[in-house]
């Protein structure tokens, strides 16, 4: 049976040259960097030159790199930081309802040390109104928080027109890049962004791996305590073969992105050509421009969504109905649901991300399994029987 990995959103597999760069920091050159040793100087003088190759890659300085142990952790320290740092100047958090959780649980716990909280609308492709965000701004807003790209739909944000109006207000400004590095440009400035938050897992190095970026002179102040590493902003020994695996994995897929991004979004736009004309009752989710080239999102009416993904996976197809952190909920995703998707439709939702190892093969292959597939799990649903029958 064939197999095709249709989840590039949850994760990648490693890269074979990062896999290759790594293996003698997980064998022999295996020193602690804080050590003042030959050994500990020499994996410390990798670690600075991976911090190089990740700030050449979004247009940073390299002290305002951070590394941290993935997406969810930057993203609380980014939040954590900022509105703990500027609390004297105020309480007040504006984020928007298609975030990841790791956004929105941080927001909403902040909530209980005494933080307001304004959750944005977004419009029927998921995107962040600006008339509605500038409304939300208060004397006493101090941080926004709104992604570069949505991990379900894939709507790109208007990420710089908001780090524009945040800085016009003296707020600081946070974007979650994690679905977006890799896939288009991102440079700190044009997207006037004063936090940064990536996860190397999510573009062909390990999990384990990710990354906070922190505009010099943002008032930011440090979440955790310890041994003073990382210019005392993220304390702990450093994952030492994870930082220079996302060194080396950001700077590959930078140097690939034009061509990559150009070569995913023929596949994309095939799989959605392919679909819309084989399949009826079928929903296209997300800008129909403004969206990542690796991701479409499906709603189908008259199937659940856990049901599809079951049969798909018998089929060898590996794919998800949205954010793989949420995979074990029965709940509708709340991304569909904030575009004014109904729950009943938002419940048939299928996500496709592809990859640097996805090919038109899989893509036909995918086109020939679905439509039978949805036939059967249709022809099982009265809903549906009851329709066609009108």
């Amino acid at each position: 049976m064939k197999k095709v990995y249709f989840d590039h959103s949850a994760t990648t597999p490693v890269h074979p040259l990062v896999a290759e760069e790594i293996i003698p920091y997980i064998t022999g050159k295996f020193g602690n960097p804080s050590s003042i040793h030959f050994l500990g100087r020499e994996v410390k003088k990798e670690i600075e030159n991976a911090r190089e190759k990740v700030s050449r890659c979004i247009g940073a300085y390299p002290e305002e790199i951070v590394f941290t142990s993935g997406g969810t952790e930057s993203i609380n320290m980014a939040i954590k930081g900022a509105v703990y740092a500027n609390r004297w100047k105020g309480n007040h958090i504006i984020t928007s309802a298609v975030e990841h959780h790791a956004v929105l649980d941080t927001c909403k716990a902040l909530t209980e040390e005494g933080f307001t909280l304004t959750v944005l609308p977004v419009d029927r492709y998921g995107m962040v109104i600006l008339d509605a965000l500038a409304e939300a701004i208060t004397e006493q807003t101090i941080l926004i928080s709104i992604m570069h790209a949505n991990n379900e739909v894939g709507t790109i944000q208007p990420v710089s027109d908001i780090g524009r109006l945040a800085r016009e207000k003296g707020i600081l400004f946070h974007t979650d890049a994690v679905q977006s590095m890799g896939k288009i440009p991102i440079n700190v400035d044009d997207l006037q962004a004063d936090l940064l938050t990536v996860s190397g897992h999510k573009f062909y190095a390990p999990k384990g791996i990710g990354v906070l970026y922190i505009r010099q002179d943002s008032n930011w102040q440090p979440v955790n305590h310890g041994g003073g590493q990382e210019r005392r902003r993220r304390h702990g020994t450093e994952n030492v073969s994870g930082i220079i695996a996302l060194g080396k994995a950001m700077e590959l897929v930078v140097s690939e992105l034009k061509d990559e991004s150009q070569r995913l979004a023929r596949l994309r736009d095939k799989i959605i050509k392919g679909v819309l004309e084989r399949i009826p009752y079928v929903h296209v989710n997300g800008h129909p421009t403004k969206r990542l080239p690796n991701l479409v999102n499906f709603t189908f009416e008259y199937v659940e969504g856990e049901s599809l993904l079951f049969s798909l996976d018998m089929a060898g197809i590996a794919a998800s109905s949205g954010s793989a952190c949420t995979a074990d909920s029965v709940d509708p995703s709340h991304v569909l649901l904030a575009m004014g998707i109904p729950t009943e439709i938002a419940r048939g939702s299928l996500r496709l991300t592809l990859g640097r190892d996805n090919n038109d093969e899989d893509i036909e292959y995918l086109l020939d399994v679905l439509p039978p597939v949805m036939g059967r799990l249709r022809a099982m649903s009265p809903f549906f029987n009851e329709t066609v029958i009108r």
